[in-house]
């Protein structure tokens, strides 16, 4: 029996949002993951290549993945609203995935500005069982969302990453509340350029 792929629209606060949700190749979905994209006024979509492999380094675990755009991004309606919107759409996205899987517990993911997007939200306390951020930009300096936050965070970052350097990255993580983890993958830069596939066997293989 062929997976689940399916093309959608989600409600969202801004208008509609463009969604592409895939369930696992094998067997049923034993949890929900929501993987947000790279910022959208530097090119980021659903199906930036990061964002593709860890969606499908996570169905190969066995989840049920939704990626989506942000609002002004392809098809879905609003404009660029500075993060603050963006949260708000992953949150609705989120909404919608939890209804249609209410059973499954639940992964946040994201890349670049998704991940900060997705740690945004995961640390609200709402019940997320992880938050898997990959090429966390430490350009941004204000990380006050993360102070106390006691979701279990699973940083992967590029050995060469230009906007999220380890140097910069171990100290932030070191100050966070436990549980967290950081995985480094050898790649040429932030976009994991020359080590997709390790990034998605990375995914794949977390517990």
């Amino acid at each position: 029996m062929p997976r689940k792929i399916e093309s959608l629209f989600i409600p969202g606060p801004a208008g509609r949002l463009e969604a592409l949700l895939e369930e696992p190749e094998n067997g049923a979905p034993r949890e929900a993951a929501l993987v947000c994209h790279p910022h959208p006024q530097h090119g980021g979509t659903m199906h930036t290549k990061a964002v593709y492999r860890i969606a499908r380094g996570l169905r190969s675990a066995g989840a049920v993945v939704l990626r989506f755009n942000y609002r002004g991004v392809n098809l879905s309606e609003g404009e660029y609203a500075h993060g603050e919107g963006e949260l708000d759409d992953a949150r609705a996205a989120l909404a919608y995935l939890r209804g249609r899987y209410p059973d499954l517990p639940f992964t946040l993911a994201g890349f670049s500005f998704g991940s900060r997007i997705a740690l945004r939200l995961g640390c609200q306390g709402i019940g997320a069982r992880r938050v898997i951020a990959a090429g966390f930009p430490t350009n941004y300096k204000d990380n006050s969302y993360l102070k106390g936050c006691t979701v279990r965070k699973i940083f992967v970052q590029s050995t060469r990453d230009q906007y999220g350097p380890i140097s910069e990255l171990e100290p932030l993580i070191a100050s966070l509340t436990e549980p967290k983890k950081l995985i480094l993958i050898e790649a040429y830069d932030h976009f994991f350029v020359g080590a997709l596939p390790e990034l998605e066997r990375e995914i794949a293989g977390l517990d």
